[in-house]
Formats: structure tokens, C-alpha cells, sequence
């Protein structure tokens, strides 16, 4: 009977692997069920070897079931791989050359990797009376001047720093890029686009020390997650700076004006609330401060090349944001890619050594040596 009533749990927990998670604490199980299937898969083998029952066929009927749900993030992630590659150069150009491992690796998954981590310096780039802003530096292991991610945390706009997910700076360091993870200044104390402002000011910062951080001023990418991905994304299409080669967009929300009309479910958050603070207001209130925050109203032909990362089941920012934003920058001709992942949620880039952090991760390779060639 414990053996039936743990392999009916089960099935229960890997309808989130195909299912969009309804409140908060399942969202976050689901990134664990879509990011670590390999574990939930080995636990539901376990309980099918366990037990002699009158139960035994029914428990063995619905762990079988969960195993196939489980494994769908795997399977599905080597359909996507198969294609990336035909798909990346036909968005970004042959010339994107493909990195030595495979787009996803189903071994790498379960034994992880082994990236060291790089030691990083924090500086502060821009300080006044009321504020101070710094940012983690994390330098290229490969000598010479190099090009220079900046990246801008997530945190609805009102919390998160510059450690939030480290794993994707430490990789790239030892891929030769540098890296500057930067603070902003947060809502409701600030409001957009101090933020953006902020994102200016650390180009400059950087630019400014540029020969004792071994940095190629020619050569820089902005890459935002989710609240940052916005910032990232208007500082990428508003200011116009040299040497801003690409922006690299994780599950971003590029139309804040369609987004507040279309909230995210209230059991998750209450993304009209977080936009209020972010905006000073709602929308009926201060819809030009809506407009001036959508990335997609401020794409034209001059844009830089965009690369879009986003999870079809994504809970918090609704995956129509970068359906829209795709269909932007194509009709513009801008040279973008949107990496679509049909299984994953928000927040998947938790772990590089999942599905779709590997595929991810892969995706972000090609376009940095595509842009800053």
C-alpha cells in the first residue's frame, strides 16, 4: 500500500514536467522536476523494483506513467538539439562556428560538470549621496583583450543582485570572455529607466578602465534575466552605444503595455503590482511610462543582433512576450535567434547541466562568437 500510494504522488509531481505549475512552491518544484529529471526518474525506478502486493500491477501501471512524463524534458531535449544547429545558421549566419561539445548531453547531465569557479573583484562603477552601485567582475581566463558580458540580474524589478545565478559568469570566464554582473537601482525607490541609466553607466565605467581590466571596448553583449532582461533589452534598443554588439534576452518581458493586460495567475504573483512599482503607477494612470519600457517599441533596423531564450511553460512572463518580440525584430531584419524550449518554466537557467540549460548555455556560445567575431 506505501509503495501505491508513493507511486500515485509521483505521477501527481511529473504532470508538472507538461503541465504549467498553478502556485508558487509547485513553480519552483517544477524547475527541479524539468532541470533534474534524471532524479525523479531514478527515485520512481527505485519504487517500482520495490514491494510484493496485491497492488503491485496497479503501483507498476502508474509509475510507469510518471516515468514517461519525467523523461519527456530529455526526450524532447534532444529534438530540439537536433535541429540547433541548422537553425542557428540559418538565423545568425554560418559563421557562428559551433562549439566542441554537444547542444545537449544526456550523460553531462548526470554527472554535472566540473567548471571552476573564477574569483571575481567587485568595483563600484557609479556612487552619489543617495546610492552606490557596484558590480562582480569576473575576467577572462584566456589572455588578451577580450569581450565583456554584462549582466543584469532578475528580481521583479525590486529585488535579486549581481551573485544571483554565478554559474553562467565562471563559464564564460573560462571561455575567455569577461564578465560584469552588475547592481541597479531598485523599484519602488527607483523607477524606469534609472535603471537603464545604470546599465549606461557601467559601459562607461567600463570603457573608462578598460586597458587594467584587459577588456575589447569593440566588443561588449548585454545579457538580462527576466525583470533585467527588460533592462537589458530597452538599454540595448535605446542608447545606442559603441561597441554594444548584442543583447541576449532570458525570458524577458519585451511589451509591458500587452503584458499588464494579461497578468500572470495571482497564486504565483501579482505581476500588476509588480509593474506598478516599477512604473509609478498603473497603467490607466501613467500609460506612457508603459510605452517608454517596452523594449519592442523601440525596435528598428539599426538594432543590434538579439538572441531570445525562453520556456513555453514559463508561469511569470508569459512566452507570448517573446513570440511578439521574435516577430518584431524579424520584420525589421534584424539578426536575432529565439531559442524556444517547449518543456521548460522561468527560472530554468538555475542549473547549466540541465536540458534546457545546456541547450541554453550552447545557444549563448554561438551568438557571443557570432557578435563579437
Amino acid at each position: 500500500m506505501i509503495r501505491l500510494i508513493l507511486l500515485s504522488l509521483f505521477p501527481l509531481i511529473s504532470l508538472l514536467a507538461v503541465f504549467r505549475a498553478p502556485t508558487y512552491r509547485l513553480w519552483q518544484l517544477s524547475i527541479a522536476v524539468m532541470e533534474f529529471p534524471w532524479v525523479f526518474v531514478i527515485l520512481t525506478i527505485l519504487l517500482l523494483c520495490f514491494g510484493t502486493s496485491q497492488y503491485m500491477r496497479a503501483g507498476t501501471i502508474i509509475g510507469i506513467a510518471a516515468l514517461v512524463l519525467f523523461i519527456s524534458p530529455v526526450v524532447r531535449a534532444y529534438l530540439v538539439a537536433a535541429e540547433l544547429n541548422k537553425n542557428i545558421e540559418g538565423s545568425l549566419g554560418a559563421g557562428s562556428s559551433q562549439p566542441q561539445q554537444a547542444a545537449f548531453s544526456f550523460w553531462k547531465m548526470i554527472r554535472g560538470t566540473r567548471n571552476k569557479r573564477t574569483a571575481y573583484q567587485s568595483f563600484v562603477y557609479s556612487k552619489t549621496d543617495s546610492y552606490s552601485l557596484s558590480l562582480d567582475y569576473y575576467p577572462s581566463q584566456i589572455s588578451g583583450k577580450k569581450p565583456c558580458v554584462i549582466v543584469v540580474h532578475g528580481g521583479s524589478w525590486s529585488a535579486g543582485d549581481s551573485k544571483q545565478l554565478p554559474e553562467l559568469n565562471s563559464y564564460l570566464s573560462q571561455k575567455g570572455y569577461n564578465v560584469a554582473s552588475i547592481n541597479y537601482r531598485l523599484a519602488p525607490q527607483y523607477l524606469n529607466p534609472l535603471p537603464v541609466q545604470d546599465v549606461k553607466a557601467v559601459i562607461q565605467y567600463l570603457k573608462q578602465h578598460a586597458n587594467e581590466l584587459n577588456i575589447d571596448t569593440n566588443n561588449f553583449v548585454l545579457l538580462g534575466r527576466s525583470a533585467g532582461a527588460q533592462i537589458a533589452l530597452l538599454a540595448a534598443y535605446t542608447l545606442h552605444e559603441t561597441g554594444l554588439k548584442g543583447v541576449i534576452d532570458f525570458y524577458g518581458p519585451a511589451d509591458m503595455v500587452w503584458g499588464y493586460s494579461v497578468p500572470s495567475n495571482p497564486l504565483i504573483m501579482d505581476s500588476r503590482k509588480v509593474m506598478e512599482d516599477y512604473l509609478g503607477g498603473t497603467y490607466s494612470k501613467v500609460p506612457e511610462n508603459y510605452a517608454a519600457s517596452s523594449p519592442i517599441e523601440f525596435v528598428t533596423k539599426q538594432s543590434v543582433p538579439t538572441l531570445i531564450i525562453h520556456g513555453k511553460q514559463d508561469v511569470l512572463v508569459s512566452y507570448l512576450h517573446s513570440v511578439k518580440l521574435n516577430k518584431k525584430l524579424g520584420e525589421n531584419g534584424i539578426k536575432h535567434f529565439f531559442l524556444s524550449l517547449p518543456w521548460a518554466t522561468h527560472g530554468f537557467d538555475y542549473t547549466l547541466n540541465g536540458p534546457a540549460g545546456q541547450l541554453s548555455t550552447y545557444t549563448i556560445e554561438r551568438f557571443l562568437k557570432q557578435v563579437t567575431k
